[in-house]
């Protein structure tokens, strides 16, 4: 941190270190509320960062009285903390459908670009559209001087599948501000679709160790994981799940260890079956569908056909279309591939083609279904066909021992 820094006022930065996703933010914003209590906006910036600790009574209290603060403050103030409302409620598409609205009136607003997670986050194609299209828009009105603006702009072209200019965008990014947690995360993002491998561990090795506490500290570990796996470092993939990874991560633990299974080697530090199962009868166990589907491969894990079985059910009999049409299918294949039946699991997954996206998520974790579905064909003797579907990823990708051992004729490890 630089003497100007230091010196600049509280709120100045805790919205810079927010913005950032540093390790200092939460000190900060508790700090810029104990300045100014009053001050609806910090209020509800810090809610944003710990409404997951909070039962929703007392969150909502928390947000009603910061509601009233901001209203003092200014129109901007009381849309950007009724914005913050509706996100720690997950209302998503009605967050998306207040961003459009705020952005018209307060263009490139760098605070309100926190919310923008709700975009991919409401499941629907069209508001995905729309999340891109707001952030090349106000990408531009901002400049490419604006570091949080860029970072989110790469993050979009990275999804977008537009790697080398995400790639380009984060690295520029960073140059600008090299504490962006942001930008690091789109670099992490290209930097899997490139094969970059050791550059990448590398790069979040020492990005991180600047500020081991980031907000993104497990997350990145994980991308540094999947790197290690794609120029075949197992050892090290297991050793930084089992280092980095909590108990809660269930997803990013799943999520690691079947793609090391795919390609028969040992998994890193298993779920619990029992707590994947207390996950999935919880209230929100199936309320978002990735959220699901990461429990599902939890479960695919562990060779829990039975439980997997009983899930595909469930999805199925869900009147939510991408439910009963997505999950459902690819939960059937997972239990076809733990019972030794890769055929069956093959004629599910290639049925869905571009419907797999609608699983949620990312480009990086949805990737996974087909890494499932290409084990499945050549278990299923068919590895010409699975080289086909690789055939982007073994010819552009640096490093991809990962995909060349899918691609090999040995079953994997139940």
């Amino acid at each position: 941190m630089t003497a100007a820094t230091r010196e600049a006022p509280v709120r100045d930065r805790a919205v810079t270190e927010l913005l950032a996703l540093g390790g200092r933010v939460l000190p900060l914003l508790r700090q810029w509320v104990a300045a100014e209590p009053e001050c609806g906006t910090a209020r509800a910036l810090l809610l944003l960062m710990t409404a997951d600790r909070l039962d929703d009574a007392t969150l909502k209290e928390e947000l009603a009285i910061a509601y009233r603060y901001a209203a003092a403050e200014g129109e901007r103030e009381t849309s950007l903390v009724y914005g913050v409302f509706l996100h720690t409620h997950r209302q998503y598409r009605m967050t998306a459908d207040h961003l459009m609205a705020h952005f018209a009136r307060w263009p490139a607003d760098e605070t309100a670009g926190l919310l923008l997670g709700a975009f991919p986050s409401c499941e629907d194609a069209a508001y995905r559209a729309y999340g891109d299209a707001l952030v090349e828009e106000h990408a531009a009105l901002a400049g490419p001087d604006n570091w949080p603006w860029t970072g989110w702009l790469a993050v979009t072209r990275a999804e977008q599948g537009r790697v080398r200019e995400a790639y380009d965008l984060a690295e520029h990014a960073l140059d600008l501000h090299p504490r962006s947690g942001v930008a690091a995360h789109a670099l992490a993002h290209a930097g899997h679709e490139l094969g970059t491998g050791p550059v990448s561990v590398a790069f979040l090795d020492e990005w991180l160790a600047v500020d081991p506490q980031a907000v993104q500290v497990r997350h990145l570990n994980w991308h540094a994981a999947l790197q290690s796996i794609a120029c075949g470092d197992f050892p090290e993939a297991r050793r930084r799940a089992d280092t980095a990874l909590s108990r809660t991560d269930v997803g990013m633990r799943a999520a690691t260890n079947w793609r090391l299974l795919l390609v028969g080697q040992d998994p890193a530090g298993r779920s619990d079956p029992a707590h994947v199962r207390e996950l999935l009868a919880e209230p929100g166990g199936t309320a978002e569908i990735f959220h699901t589907f990461n429990l599902a491969l939890a479960l695919a894990v562990e060779a829990a056909t039975d439980d997997l079985d009983a899930l595909a059910r469930r999805a199925a009999a869900d009147d939510r279309p991408d439910y009963r049409d997505v999950l459902a299918p690819v939960v059937r294949a997972l239990a076809h591939i733990t019972a030794g039946r890769p055929r069956a699991a093959v004629g599910l997954l290639n049925a869905l083609g571009e419907k797999a996206e609608r699983i949620g998520g990312v480009r990086v974790e949805r990737e996974i279904i087909q890494d499932t579905l290409a084990r499945a064909l050549v278990d299923a003797g068919e590895p010409e066909r699975a080289a086909t579907l690789l055939h982007h990823r073994t010819t552009t990708r640096h490093h991809h021992t990962y995909e060349s051992l899918l691609l090999t004729e040995r079953p994997p490890v139940p």
